[in-house]
């Protein structure tokens, strides 16, 4: 069974038709840049062109930046534009995309279930938590398999500010940080979610998977296994077309 997916980032919007038997894009995904300022009508414009690259006609499923309540309104917009808040981006896409069905859910949200059924989380019980670093830092928390949605806990405060504009990728780019730098700050972040919720696992998501060898063993003094992410920075993509499809 073929889904549609498509990631929204606050970098960039990609997405790709997913095998769900195998969890797995069938064709190389297309990307477009996030428009600035991230508005709804500019991402929707965005979403339109990948969904028409492949000429899908299909379900759709979308991830979002933010806490998505309700089936598909938007609460928070950290790293798009404000005028997301309180939107219906189920009705906004589904008019975009010329009447397709389209379901909306949060982006780490998706990550994390994608995760947890063909990647880093399979199997594992207890508490796991997926960390996506990118513009910001997602989450994801699973307990013995079963998410607590919308977590968002990217906007822990650490040290007087919001973790992730301390942690993320962009902070490390932004502030031209070495790995060694950079994870350090990773770790101080991992170390206060470790003791606010002690999860036997964390899964690192988003771009920097596909370098974990770079910064990974940096990170010392944290009791819980840290593995990167097995799908990597497609995961978004394969998890909304499982949300699309029921299977999440």
């Amino acid at each position: 069974m073929q889904i549609f997916g498509v990631d929204i980032g606050g970098s960039g919007i990609k997405g790709a038709p997913v095998d769900l038997d195998k969890g797995d894009l069938t064709q190389e995904r297309y990307k477009v840049l996030t428009p600035h300022p991230a508005t709804p009508d500019g991402v929707a414009d965005g979403v339109k062109e990948v969904v028409e690259h492949f000429g899908w006609t299909g379900p759709v499923g979308l991830t979002f930046p933010g806490v998505v309540t309700g089936g598909a309104t938007i609460r928070t917009a950290a790293n798009v534009d404000k005028s997301w808040i309180d939107k219906d981006a189920g009705a906004l896409f589904r008019d975009r995309l010329g009447g397709l069905p389209v379901t909306v859910v949060n982006d780490a949200d998706a990550a994390g279930v994608a995760e947890m059924h063909f990647g880093a989380g399979q199997g594992r019980k207890g508490t796991v938590i997926l960390l996506t670093f990118g513009t910001g830092i997602g989450s994801a928390l699973f307990v013995n398999g079963i998410l607590v949605p919308n977590t968002e806990l990217g906007h822990l405060e650490l040290n007087g500010h919001d973790a992730e504009k301390k942690a993320s990728s962009k902070a490390k780019e932004d502030g031209e940080l070495t790995w060694e730098h950079w994870a350090n700050r990773v770790q101080k972040y991992l170390a206060h979610v470790e003791m606010l919720f002690s999860p036997e696992l964390f899964i690192i998501g988003g771009g920097v998977s596909r370098k974990a060898d770079k910064f990974l063993h940096f990170i010392e003094d944290i009791k819980a296994e840290i593995v990167p992410a097995q799908l990597q920075n497609n995961a978004g993509i394969v998890g909304a077309a499982m949300h699309a499809a029921g299977d999440d």
